[in-house]
């Protein structure tokens, strides 16, 4: 085992030497971390965030909601269940890096397939061990999420003034519109799967009695399997779909998914869309970045937070029923709640800084969370919202009927 590696400043890096380390992590004011490089020799820079969940680990990193992120575990055991073919969220990985505390465990877990390390090197992820998370977690805490960069070479060639500058010259997720890196680059007919289920497996959904639009700014596939448990044929579209080419699909109702980076630069292209599916009475459910662009739609503005959420353990009141969800979260911008317009009601509140979790627009059957009810990692608490959105959907597809 080797030495946990406490954060330092660039001005003592001459005495660094001295630790058998071949990665390291910077941060943009220069603090650093040298530890055990993991996963894709290589450097990666992004947004250093933390997350809090114990479980998830694949889940985690294959959401793509972490494009252009570096992610900090806070639970010191991760990979220690080894990796598999069903919990990938995406076929493609998005995530920048990871970083670990502890060197991973062979894996033990009888769904497991390959070591984690192993899987990393495969999607070309970055990552690195052997740092005290803890205090890097406290760092954030207190300070915000920084631009950070690991570099990862067996050489031990680092060159810490250069990777400074790399990570200070980096634009960081403001005004970063990367739904467009992150979404599907042609439409196409979700494959009927359901939720996953011991034993089981994936079950294929047979019947379809609604028809989802889902506009994909980056989503996760436990929500399409969520929809097929509901008995809904998906279809998911390009973010940048117009909603002429949206209502030609004769859609039930309108998802707006999660995804990366900032929502006001998203919404350049997608309040207008957005707001047409509105004005047709279309029964419109977003989450995460789908909910802030509803938000943005609705005459809210958005911000980002100086730190985020990120976890499976976070409590949000619903102030409808008056009840406590603990809910999966992941995100770094927030609807703000000054000034917010009068036709929005706010539904759900987080217990942690108040900030806004769930609206509804007062007149019509259109509403978003800020979190992820397809728990994926995470509680099952609120996954009613798929069922209430279902609901909105049958009255509409009746509406149609006559």
């Amino acid at each position: 085992m080797y030495l946990k590696q406490f954060g330092q400043n660039i001005n003592s890096y001459k005495n660094l030497k001295k630790i058998d380390s071949n990665a390291i992590l910077i941060l943009q004011d220069g603090k650093f971390y040298r530890g055990i490089g993991l996963g894709y020799q290589g450097t990666a820079t992004g947004e250093v965030c933390f997350n809090t969940s114990i479980t998830g680990y694949q889940e985690i990193i294959s959401d793509p909601s972490y494009a252009e992120q570096i992610i900090n575990f806070t639970f010191p055991h991760v990979g220690n269940v080894g990796s598999n073919e069903e919990d990938h969220e995406s076929d493609k990985i998005w995530t920048k890096g990871v970083i670990i505390n502890t060197e991973i465990t062979d894996p033990s877990n009888y769904r497991s397939l390959k070591h984690l390390d192993k899987w990393l090197k495969q999607n070309k992820i970055v990552g690195i061990t052997g740092i005290d998370t803890r205090s890097l977690t406290n760092f954030i805490r207190d300070k915000g999420a920084p631009k950070g960069t690991i570099s990862f070479f067996k050489n031990n060639k680092l060159s810490i003034k250069k990777l400074l500058r790399i990570t200070k010259k980096w634009s960081g997720l403001k005004n970063l519109d990367l739904a467009k890196k992150v979404t599907t680059k042609k439409s196409y007919i979700w494959k009927d799967l359901k939720t996953w289920k011991k034993g089981q497996g994936f079950e294929k959904n047979k019947k379809k009695f609604l028809h989802v639009v889902a506009i994909d700014y980056g989503i996760k596939k436990n929500i399409l399997r969520y929809f097929s448990n509901f008995n809904c044929k998906v279809t998911i579209v390009s973010c940048e779909t117009s909603a002429n080419d949206i209502f030609k699909l004769d859609p039930d109702g309108i998802f707006l998914s999660n995804g990366p980076g900032d929502p006001a630069a998203t919404g350049k292209y997608a309040i207008p869309i957005i707001k047409e599916f509105i004005k047709n009475k279309l029964p419109v459910f977003g989450i995460c970045l789908g909910h802030q662009l509803l938000g943005l739609a609705l005459g809210a503005k958005t911000q980002k937070m100086n730190l985020g959420h990120r976890g499976a353990n976070h409590p949000v009141k619903n102030l409808i029923k008056g009840n406590v969800e603990i809910t999966s979260q992941n995100h770094g911008f927030e609807i703000v709640k000054n000034n917010l317009p009068k036709n929005i009601q706010i539904t759900h509140q987080s217990l942690f800084d108040n900030s806004i979790e769930g609206i509804r627009l007062k007149s019509k059957p259109v509403f978003s969370v800020q979190y992820h009810p397809e728990s994926n990692p995470g509680p099952q608490d609120s996954v009613y919202l798929f069922k209430e959105f279902v609901t909105c959907m049958k009255k509409n597809a009746k509406k149609k009927r006559y």
